[in-house]
Protein backbone atom coordinates (compact mmCIF):
# COMPACT_ATOMS: atom_id res chain seq x y z
CA UNK A 1 0.00 0.00 0.00
CA UNK A 2 1.41 3.41 -0.92
CA UNK A 3 2.50 5.66 1.95
CA UNK A 4 -0.30 8.02 2.94
CA UNK A 5 -3.01 6.00 1.19
CA UNK A 6 -6.13 5.36 3.31
CA UNK A 7 -6.21 1.99 5.04
CA UNK A 8 -8.56 -0.61 3.61
CA UNK A 9 -11.47 -1.04 6.07
CA UNK A 10 -11.64 -4.33 7.89
CA UNK A 11 -14.25 -6.56 6.15
CA UNK A 12 -15.68 -7.51 9.55
CA UNK A 13 -16.15 -3.82 10.41
CA UNK A 14 -17.87 -3.17 7.07
CA UNK A 15 -20.22 -6.10 7.69
CA UNK A 16 -21.13 -4.75 11.13
CA UNK A 17 -21.78 -1.28 9.72
CA UNK A 18 -24.10 -2.80 7.11
CA UNK A 19 -26.01 -4.59 9.88
CA UNK A 20 -26.30 -1.36 11.87
CA UNK A 21 -27.59 0.49 8.79
CA UNK A 22 -30.19 -2.23 8.26
CA UNK A 23 -31.30 -2.04 11.91
CA UNK A 24 -31.51 1.78 11.66
CA UNK A 25 -33.85 1.46 8.68
CA UNK A 26 -35.99 -1.04 10.63
CA UNK A 27 -36.07 1.32 13.60
CA UNK A 28 -37.17 4.23 11.41
CA UNK A 29 -39.97 2.12 9.93
CA UNK A 30 -41.12 1.06 13.41
CA UNK A 31 -41.01 4.60 14.79
CA UNK A 32 -43.13 5.78 11.87
CA UNK A 33 -45.59 2.95 12.52
CA UNK A 34 -45.78 4.11 16.13
CA UNK A 35 -46.32 7.69 14.93
CA UNK A 36 -49.19 6.57 12.69
CA UNK A 37 -50.82 4.78 15.62
CA UNK A 38 -50.35 7.90 17.75
CA UNK A 39 -52.18 9.90 15.08
CA UNK A 40 -55.09 7.46 15.25
CA UNK A 41 -55.12 7.83 19.03
CA UNK A 42 -55.12 11.59 18.58
CA UNK A 43 -58.19 11.45 16.35
CA UNK A 44 -60.05 9.37 18.93
CA UNK A 45 -59.01 11.77 21.71
CA UNK A 46 -60.35 14.71 19.70
CA UNK A 47 -63.74 12.98 19.36
CA UNK A 48 -63.78 12.19 23.07
CA UNK A 49 -62.50 15.63 24.06
CA UNK A 50 -59.66 14.11 26.12
CA UNK A 51 -56.19 15.57 26.56
CA UNK A 52 -53.14 14.66 24.49
CA UNK A 53 -50.52 14.52 27.24
CA UNK A 54 -50.99 11.98 30.03
CA UNK A 55 -47.94 11.97 32.33
CA UNK A 56 -49.01 8.82 34.18
CA UNK A 57 -49.38 6.93 30.89
CA UNK A 58 -45.92 8.00 29.70
CA UNK A 59 -44.43 7.10 33.09
CA UNK A 60 -45.99 3.62 32.88
CA UNK A 61 -44.68 3.12 29.33
CA UNK A 62 -41.13 4.06 30.32
CA UNK A 63 -41.24 1.99 33.52
CA UNK A 64 -42.44 -1.03 31.56
CA UNK A 65 -39.69 -0.66 28.97
CA UNK A 66 -37.00 -0.25 31.62
CA UNK A 67 -38.24 -3.40 33.34
CA UNK A 68 -38.20 -5.40 30.10
CA UNK A 69 -34.87 -3.99 28.86
CA UNK A 70 -32.64 -7.02 28.09
CA UNK A 71 -29.45 -4.95 27.59
CA UNK A 72 -26.75 -4.13 26.68
CA UNK A 73 -28.46 -0.70 26.55
CA UNK A 74 -28.27 0.77 30.07
CA UNK A 75 -31.57 1.22 31.87
CA UNK A 76 -31.03 4.96 32.43
CA UNK A 77 -30.69 5.41 28.65
CA UNK A 78 -34.18 4.07 27.96
CA UNK A 79 -36.16 7.01 29.40
CA UNK A 80 -34.64 9.85 27.32
CA UNK A 81 -34.81 7.80 24.11
CA UNK A 82 -38.49 6.99 24.51
CA UNK A 83 -39.35 10.42 25.84
CA UNK A 84 -38.09 11.89 22.57
CA UNK A 85 -40.05 9.34 20.55
CA UNK A 86 -43.23 10.11 22.49
CA UNK A 87 -42.58 13.85 22.20
CA UNK A 88 -42.26 13.59 18.41
CA UNK A 89 -45.43 11.47 18.18
CA UNK A 90 -47.33 13.81 20.49
CA UNK A 91 -46.39 16.79 18.32
CA UNK A 92 -48.25 15.19 15.41
CA UNK A 93 -51.47 15.45 17.42
CA UNK A 94 -51.08 19.04 18.62
CA UNK A 95 -48.15 21.33 19.47
CA UNK A 96 -47.45 21.49 23.21
CA UNK A 97 -46.53 24.95 24.50
CA UNK A 98 -44.28 24.91 27.56
CA UNK A 99 -43.32 27.98 29.62
CA UNK A 100 -40.13 28.09 31.68
CA UNK A 101 -37.63 30.55 33.13
CA UNK A 102 -35.52 31.71 30.18
CA UNK A 103 -33.67 32.80 28.15
CA UNK A 104 -31.98 29.98 26.25
CA UNK A 105 -29.48 27.99 28.28
CA UNK A 106 -31.19 27.92 31.70
CA UNK A 107 -31.55 24.79 33.77
CA UNK A 108 -35.32 25.37 33.60
CA UNK A 109 -35.14 25.04 29.81
CA UNK A 110 -33.09 21.87 30.22
CA UNK A 111 -35.70 20.49 32.64
CA UNK A 112 -38.53 21.33 30.23
CA UNK A 113 -36.83 19.58 27.31
CA UNK A 114 -35.90 16.62 29.48
CA UNK A 115 -39.50 16.13 30.65
CA UNK A 116 -41.46 16.87 27.47
CA UNK A 117 -38.83 16.10 24.82
CA UNK A 118 -37.63 18.57 22.23
CA UNK A 119 -40.73 18.46 19.99
CA UNK A 120 -42.48 21.28 21.86
CA UNK A 121 -43.12 24.99 21.39
CA UNK A 122 -40.80 26.71 23.86
CA UNK A 123 -42.12 29.74 25.75
CA UNK A 124 -39.20 31.33 27.64
CA UNK A 125 -40.20 33.74 30.42
CA UNK A 126 -38.26 36.42 32.28
CA UNK A 127 -39.27 35.31 35.80
CA UNK A 128 -40.98 32.55 37.75
CA UNK A 129 -43.93 34.91 38.19
CA UNK A 130 -44.24 35.19 34.41
CA UNK A 131 -44.21 31.39 34.04
CA UNK A 132 -47.22 31.22 36.38
CA UNK A 133 -49.00 34.14 34.63
CA UNK A 134 -48.37 32.76 31.14
CA UNK A 135 -49.64 29.30 32.05
CA UNK A 136 -52.63 30.65 33.98
CA UNK A 137 -53.63 32.83 31.01
CA UNK A 138 -53.45 29.90 28.58
CA UNK A 139 -50.53 31.24 26.53
CA UNK A 140 -48.75 28.02 27.50
CA UNK A 141 -50.22 24.57 28.10
CA UNK A 142 -47.73 23.80 30.87
CA UNK A 143 -45.17 25.60 32.99
CA UNK A 144 -41.94 24.28 34.46
CA UNK A 145 -40.87 25.89 37.76
CA UNK A 146 -38.09 25.06 40.25
CA UNK A 147 -39.42 24.12 43.67
CA UNK A 148 -36.51 22.67 45.64
CA UNK A 149 -32.73 22.45 45.58
CA UNK A 150 -30.67 19.84 47.42
CA UNK A 151 -28.27 22.53 48.69
CA UNK A 152 -30.42 25.60 49.32
CA UNK A 153 -33.80 24.02 50.03
CA UNK A 154 -37.12 25.30 48.71
CA UNK A 155 -37.54 27.95 46.03
CA UNK A 156 -39.71 30.26 48.09
CA UNK A 157 -41.20 32.26 45.22
CA UNK A 158 -42.58 29.15 43.52
CA UNK A 159 -44.20 27.96 46.75
CA UNK A 160 -45.75 31.38 47.40
CA UNK A 161 -47.25 31.51 43.90
CA UNK A 162 -49.04 28.19 44.41
CA UNK A 163 -51.14 30.01 47.02
CA UNK A 164 -52.27 32.79 44.71
CA UNK A 165 -52.75 31.05 41.36
CA UNK A 166 -55.08 28.24 40.24
CA UNK A 167 -52.27 26.12 38.74
CA UNK A 168 -51.67 22.61 40.01
CA UNK A 169 -48.88 20.06 39.61
CA UNK A 170 -49.17 17.18 37.12
CA UNK A 171 -45.54 16.05 37.04
CA UNK A 172 -42.04 16.50 38.40
CA UNK A 173 -38.48 16.14 37.21
CA UNK A 174 -35.13 16.56 38.92
CA UNK A 175 -31.92 17.74 37.31
CA UNK A 176 -28.27 17.41 38.23
CA UNK A 177 -27.13 21.03 38.41
CA UNK A 178 -23.52 21.65 37.41
CA UNK A 179 -22.56 25.31 37.74
CA UNK A 180 -19.65 26.75 35.76
CA UNK A 181 -17.93 30.11 35.93
CA UNK A 182 -18.26 31.62 32.45
CA UNK A 183 -16.50 34.65 30.96
CA UNK A 184 -15.37 36.26 27.70
CA UNK A 185 -11.76 36.15 28.95
CA UNK A 186 -10.33 32.73 29.82
CA UNK A 187 -8.99 33.99 33.15
CA UNK A 188 -10.01 34.71 36.74
CA UNK A 189 -8.17 38.03 36.66
CA UNK A 190 -9.98 41.39 36.93
CA UNK A 191 -13.49 40.00 37.48
CA UNK A 192 -15.51 42.80 39.05
CA UNK A 193 -18.86 41.05 39.41
CA UNK A 194 -20.39 37.58 39.09
CA UNK A 195 -23.93 37.52 37.70
CA UNK A 196 -26.37 34.69 38.36
CA UNK A 197 -29.75 33.79 39.81
CA UNK A 198 -29.68 34.22 43.62
CA UNK A 199 -30.08 30.45 44.10
CA UNK A 200 -27.02 29.75 41.94
CA UNK A 201 -24.94 32.33 43.79
CA UNK A 202 -25.91 30.69 47.07
CA UNK A 203 -25.11 27.21 45.75
CA UNK A 204 -21.58 28.39 44.85
CA UNK A 205 -20.99 30.50 47.98
CA UNK A 206 -17.94 28.55 49.17
CA UNK A 207 -16.11 28.56 45.84
CA UNK A 208 -16.79 32.23 45.19
CA UNK A 209 -15.63 33.20 48.69
CA UNK A 210 -12.38 31.31 48.18
CA UNK A 211 -11.51 32.22 44.60
CA UNK A 212 -13.26 35.57 44.02
CA UNK A 213 -13.62 37.09 47.49
CA UNK A 214 -13.62 40.71 46.25
CA UNK A 215 -15.97 40.30 43.29
CA UNK A 216 -19.51 41.60 43.63
CA UNK A 217 -22.21 38.94 43.55
CA UNK A 218 -24.89 40.41 41.33
CA UNK A 219 -28.33 38.70 41.37
CA UNK A 220 -30.15 38.57 38.03
CA UNK A 221 -33.37 36.95 36.81
CA UNK A 222 -31.71 33.74 35.55
CA UNK A 223 -28.29 32.17 35.07
CA UNK A 224 -28.67 32.48 31.30
CA UNK A 225 -29.35 36.20 31.71
CA UNK A 226 -26.10 36.38 33.67
CA UNK A 227 -24.32 34.65 30.79
CA UNK A 228 -25.83 37.14 28.33
CA UNK A 229 -24.57 40.05 30.42
CA UNK A 230 -21.10 38.49 30.75
CA UNK A 231 -20.93 38.22 26.96
CA UNK A 232 -21.37 42.01 26.75
CA UNK A 233 -18.78 43.02 29.36
CA UNK A 234 -15.40 41.37 29.93
CA UNK A 235 -15.38 42.61 33.53
CA UNK A 236 -18.32 40.36 34.34
CA UNK A 237 -18.49 36.61 34.87
CA UNK A 238 -21.54 34.36 35.07
CA UNK A 239 -22.50 31.21 36.93
CA UNK A 240 -24.41 29.06 34.47
CA UNK A 241 -24.61 25.83 32.51
CA UNK A 242 -22.23 24.65 29.81
CA UNK A 243 -25.10 25.12 27.35
CA UNK A 244 -25.41 28.79 28.33
CA UNK A 245 -21.68 29.17 27.74
CA UNK A 246 -22.05 27.79 24.23
CA UNK A 247 -25.12 29.92 23.57
CA UNK A 248 -23.28 33.15 24.39
CA UNK A 249 -19.74 32.26 23.27
CA UNK A 250 -18.13 32.22 26.72
CA UNK A 251 -15.14 30.36 28.11
CA UNK A 252 -15.62 27.90 30.98
CA UNK A 253 -13.06 29.52 33.29
CA UNK A 254 -13.83 27.11 36.14
CA UNK A 255 -16.07 24.02 35.81
CA UNK A 256 -18.35 22.53 38.48
CA UNK A 257 -18.01 25.27 41.10
CA UNK A 258 -21.14 24.28 43.06
CA UNK A 259 -20.40 23.59 46.73
CA UNK A 260 -22.31 20.28 46.66
CA UNK A 261 -20.93 17.85 44.08
CA UNK A 262 -24.34 16.13 43.97
CA UNK A 263 -26.34 19.35 43.64
CA UNK A 264 -29.81 18.70 42.19
CA UNK A 265 -32.88 20.84 41.59
CA UNK A 266 -36.42 19.54 41.53
CA UNK A 267 -38.90 21.09 39.10
CA UNK A 268 -42.70 20.96 39.13
CA UNK A 269 -44.75 20.69 35.92
CA UNK A 270 -47.82 22.89 36.35
CA UNK A 271 -50.99 23.51 34.36
CA UNK A 272 -54.50 24.93 34.74
CA UNK A 273 -57.12 22.46 36.06
CA UNK A 274 -59.65 23.68 33.46
CA UNK A 275 -57.33 22.55 30.66
CA UNK A 276 -55.88 19.34 32.04
CA UNK A 277 -57.24 16.69 34.42
CA UNK A 278 -55.32 15.35 37.38
CA UNK A 279 -53.23 12.29 36.45
CA UNK A 280 -54.61 8.87 37.35
CA UNK A 281 -52.66 6.59 39.67
CA UNK A 282 -49.46 5.26 38.12
CA UNK A 283 -48.34 3.03 40.98
CA UNK A 284 -45.58 5.37 42.21
CA UNK A 285 -47.18 8.73 42.89
CA UNK A 286 -46.72 11.85 44.99
CA UNK A 287 -49.49 14.02 46.39
CA UNK A 288 -48.59 17.62 47.24
CA UNK A 289 -50.68 19.95 49.37
CA UNK A 290 -50.45 23.18 51.35
CA UNK A 291 -52.28 23.58 54.66
CA UNK A 292 -52.44 25.81 57.71
CA UNK A 293 -53.76 25.21 61.19
CA UNK A 294 -55.05 27.47 63.92
CA UNK A 295 -52.37 28.79 66.26
CA UNK A 296 -53.10 26.66 69.33
CA UNK A 297 -51.19 24.00 71.30
CA UNK A 298 -51.05 20.61 69.59
CA UNK A 299 -52.42 21.85 66.24
CA UNK A 300 -49.50 20.55 64.17
CA UNK A 301 -49.63 17.22 66.00
CA UNK A 302 -53.35 16.89 65.25
CA UNK A 303 -52.60 17.58 61.59
CA UNK A 304 -50.16 14.67 61.40
CA UNK A 305 -52.28 12.10 63.24
CA UNK A 306 -54.47 11.11 60.22
CA UNK A 307 -51.35 10.35 58.18
CA UNK A 308 -49.97 8.03 60.84
CA UNK A 309 -53.29 6.31 61.51
CA UNK A 310 -53.83 5.50 57.82
CA UNK A 311 -50.25 4.53 57.01
CA UNK A 312 -49.49 7.46 54.68
CA UNK A 313 -45.78 8.32 54.40
CA UNK A 314 -44.69 11.93 54.27
CA UNK A 315 -41.61 12.74 52.15
CA UNK A 316 -41.52 16.53 52.60
CA UNK A 317 -42.68 19.01 55.22
CA UNK A 318 -41.82 22.70 54.73
CA UNK A 319 -43.17 25.80 56.46
CA UNK A 320 -43.58 29.31 55.01
CA UNK A 321 -44.78 32.43 56.87
CA UNK A 322 -48.39 33.33 56.13
CA UNK A 323 -47.46 37.06 56.12
CA UNK A 324 -50.46 37.82 58.27
CA UNK A 325 -48.44 39.43 61.05
CA UNK A 326 -49.82 36.84 63.47
CA UNK A 327 -46.88 34.37 63.38
CA UNK A 328 -48.95 31.94 61.35
CA UNK A 329 -47.51 29.50 58.81
CA UNK A 330 -48.43 27.51 55.73
CA UNK A 331 -47.12 23.96 55.60
CA UNK A 332 -46.16 22.39 52.26
CA UNK A 333 -46.42 18.61 52.41
CA UNK A 334 -45.55 15.80 50.00
CA UNK A 335 -47.22 12.46 50.61
CA UNK A 336 -46.42 9.11 49.00
CA UNK A 337 -49.45 7.73 47.21
CA UNK A 338 -52.55 8.78 45.23
CA UNK A 339 -56.00 9.92 46.41
CA UNK A 340 -57.51 6.96 44.53
CA UNK A 341 -56.02 4.72 47.24
CA UNK A 342 -58.56 4.23 50.06
CA UNK A 343 -56.10 4.90 52.90
CA UNK A 344 -54.88 8.11 51.25
CA UNK A 345 -58.43 9.28 50.55
CA UNK A 346 -59.46 8.78 54.17
CA UNK A 347 -56.30 10.45 55.51
CA UNK A 348 -56.91 13.51 53.31
CA UNK A 349 -60.55 13.76 54.44
CA UNK A 350 -59.53 13.72 58.11
CA UNK A 351 -56.62 16.09 57.51
CA UNK A 352 -58.88 18.58 55.73
CA UNK A 353 -61.23 18.55 58.73
CA UNK A 354 -58.53 19.73 61.18
CA UNK A 355 -57.01 22.40 58.91
CA UNK A 356 -57.93 26.07 58.77
CA UNK A 357 -56.71 26.10 55.14
CA UNK A 358 -56.32 23.14 52.78
CA UNK A 359 -55.32 23.13 49.12
CA UNK A 360 -54.38 20.09 47.06
CA UNK A 361 -51.49 21.19 44.84
CA UNK A 362 -51.50 18.07 42.68
CA UNK A 363 -51.03 14.34 42.40
CA UNK A 364 -48.48 13.11 39.86
CA UNK A 365 -46.06 10.30 39.00
CA UNK A 366 -42.72 10.46 40.80
CA UNK A 367 -39.71 11.38 38.71
CA UNK A 368 -38.70 8.35 36.58
CA UNK A 369 -35.67 9.90 34.84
Amino acid sequence: MAEGAPATPDPALLALRDKIDAVDRELLDLVNKRAALAQEVGELKKKEGSVVFRPEREAQVIDGLKTRNPGPLRGESVAPIWREIMSACRSLETPTRVAYLGPAGTFSEQAALGFFGTSIVQVPCTSIDEVFRTTTAGAADFGVVPVENSTEGVVARSLDLFLTTPLFIIGETSLFVRHNLLRKENSLEDIQAVCAHPQALAQCHGWLSTHLPHAERRPVSSNAEGARLAALDKRLAAVASERAGSEYGLHIVAPAIQDDAHNRTRFAIVTHPDRHPAPKASGHDCTSLVVSVTNKPGAVHDMLVPLKEHGVSMSRFESRPARSGQWEYYFYIDLQGHPEQPNMAQALRELRAVCAYFKLLGTYPLDVH
